[in-house]
C-alpha cells in the first residue's frame, strides 16, 4: 500500500499542478467571452464578398442551409460559388433549384470541380475550384464555409464587419455542435473544448502570438492576403484546411481572429460513435504533424490531465478507507485528485453551457479524453499502416510524412 500511496500522491499533486497551469495560464482557452460581436458597427461602403460552399453528397443537407446563405442582409455585393466536389447525389441540381425557389437565382453560380488532382486533398481542391470560379466576380473578401452551416440573416454583416473594423485578414467563429443522441451529448462539445485548449483563442487573436488557427465552417478571409500567402496552392495538401490557412497567414504577418457565436450552428448529425470516430481519426495525426514525438506527449499529456486525478482520488479513496485514521500520504492523494478533477469538470462547464448541456458532464470528461487518446492512436495506426482514412465516400491516403516545409502529398482517390 506505501508504494501505491508514493504513485497515487505523486500523480495527483502532478495532475493538480498541471491543471492549475492549465486553468491559469494557457490563454483561459476554457473561457467562452470571446464572441463575434452582436452588431456590426462598420460605416460607409461595404466591400465584395464570394461565399465559396465546398458540397460533396449534400443534396439532402442543402434544403436546410443554403436558404439561409442566400437570404443574407449583407448591405454590399455578395455571390454565393457552390463547388459540387464529384458527388453521387444531386447536390448540383438541388443547389440550383434551391434557389430558383427562392427567386434569388442571381445570387448563386454552381461550378463542378474537376476530379481531384494528385496531390491535393479533396477539399482544398474544391475550395481551389470555387477560388478560380471567383475571378471575375473580384472580391475583396472570401466567406468560406461548409454545406451544413445554418447562418442568421446578419451573418456575413457581423463577419465582414469584424474583419474591416480591426483590419483582420482571417475572422472565424466555431459554430455550435449538434448535441441530440448521447455519443455527441459525450464528444462534441469535447471536440470544441480540445480544440480550444490546443489554440486558446485569445492567443490566436493577439498578433504578437506564434499560436494561428481557424474555424472552417465560417472562416472570412481577405482576398489579398491569401493570395499574397501562396493560395490553396500552398495547403494543397493538408487535411485541416482552416488551422493551415490561419497559420500561413498569420506567419507571414497577418492579424487572426476566431471566436465563439450563439447563433451559428452546424447541423450535420452524427447518429453513432464510429461516425464520431471517423471523423476526429481524418485529422487527428495531422493535428499533431505525423510526429511520433508530438503523439507520444499527447498520450502523456492526456493521461497525466484527464486519468491521473481519477487514479489519484480512487487509490486514495480506497487506501484510506482501509486505514483509518488515515496517514497524510493516501489522503494527500485522494484530496489532490479530487481538486483536480473539480479544476477539469469546471473548465469545462462553459462550454457545455453554450451547447446547453449541464456541467455533470463534465465529471465525465476523463472517460471522453481517454476515448479521444484512442481515436487519435487509431488515426496515427491509419496513417502508418497506409490505410488512410474515408470521408464522404472518398479515401484518402497518408503514406509519407507531411510537414510545413514538405512537398510530400496524400493522394486522394474517388
Amino acid at each position: 500500500m506505501t508504494i501505491l500511496a508514493q504513485i497515487a500522491t505523486g500523480v495527483g499533486l502532478l495532475s493538480t499542478a498541471a491543471w492549475v497551469y492549465m486553468a491559469f495560464y494557457r490563454g483561459g482557452f476554457w473561457k467562452t467571452s470571446t464572441f463575434l460581436p452582436h452588431h456590426a458597427r462598420l460605416q460607409g461602403r461595404w466591400p465584395r464578398v464570394a461565399v465559396i460552399v465546398p458540397a460533396r453528397n449534400e443534396a439532402a443537407i442543402l434544403p436546410l442551409t443554403l436558404p439561409s446563405l442566400l437570404k443574407q442582409d449583407y448591405p454590399g455585393t455578395f455571390h454565393i460559388f457552390v463547388v459540387d466536389d464529384n458527388s453521387n447525389d444531386s447536390t448540383a441540381a438541388m443547389a440550383e433549384n434551391i434557389a430558383e425557389a427562392e427567386k434569388l437565382s442571381d445570387r448563386l453560380t454552381v461550378t463542378s470541380a474537376r476530379p481531384t488532382a494528385k496531390g491535393w486533398s479533396g477539399k482544398v481542391w474544391a475550395l481551389n475550384q470555387g477560388l478560380a470560379a471567383t475571378t471575375g466576380f473580384r472580391a475583396r473578401y472570401l466567406l468560406l464555409t461548409d454545406a451544413d452551416i445554418v447562418h442568421p440573416i446578419d451573418s456575413l454583416r457581423k463577419l465582414v464587419s469584424q474583419a474591416v473594423d480591426a483590419e483582420y485578414d482571417t475572422v472565424s467563429v466555431m459554430a455550435k455542435m449538434p448535441v441530440t443522441n448521447v455519443w455527441e451529448k459525450l464528444l462534441l462539445p469535447a471536440f470544441v473544448y480540445f480544440f480550444a485548449m490546443l489554440f486558446p483563442f485569445r492567443w490566436v487573436n493577439e498578433p504578437g502570438k506564434n499560436t494561428a488557427a481557424a474555424a472552417g465552417g465560417r472562416l472570412l478571409i481577405r482576398r489579398a492576403a491569401l493570395d499574397e500567402a501562396g493560395g490553396f496552392r500552398a495547403i494543397s495538401n493538408r487535411i485541416i484546411d482552416d488551422c493551415a490557412i490561419a497559420r500561413l497567414i498569420k506567419s507571414g504577418g497577418g492579424k487572426t481572429w476566431v471566436g465563439f457565436s450563439d447563433e451559428v450552428e452546424s447541423i450535420r448529425g452524427y447518429g453513432s460513435l464510429g461516425d464520431i470516430w471517423s471523423m476526429i481519426t481524418r485529422s487527428a495525426y495531422e493535428q499533431l504533424r505525423y510526429s511520433p514525438l508530438l503523439l507520444t506527449g499527447t498520450v502523456l499529456g492526456l493521461t497525466v490531465l484527464f486519468a491521473g486525478p481519477v487514479f489519484a482520488a480512487i487509490a486514495g479513496a480506497v487506501i484510506v478507507g482501509s486505514n483509518w485514521p488515515p496517514d497524510v500520504m493516501p489522503l494527500t492523494a485522494m484530496i489532490s485528485g479530487v481538486v483536480a478533477w473539480e479544476i477539469m469538470s469546471s473548465t469545462f462547464a462553459p462550454i457545455l453551457k453554450l451547447h446547453g448541456r449541464g456541467r455533470e458532464l463534465g465529471l465525465l470528461m476523463p472517460f471522453t479524453a481517454v476515448l479521444y487518446m484512442l481515436m487519435t492512436l487509431d488515426s496515427a495506426r491509419r496513417h502508418y499502416s497506409g490505410g488512410g482514412v474515408s470521408w464522404k465516400g472518398r479515401r484518402t491516403e497518408r503514406i509519407q510524412v507531411i510537414d510545413d516545409d514538405s512537398s510530400q502529398q496524400p493522394t486522394s482517390t474517388e
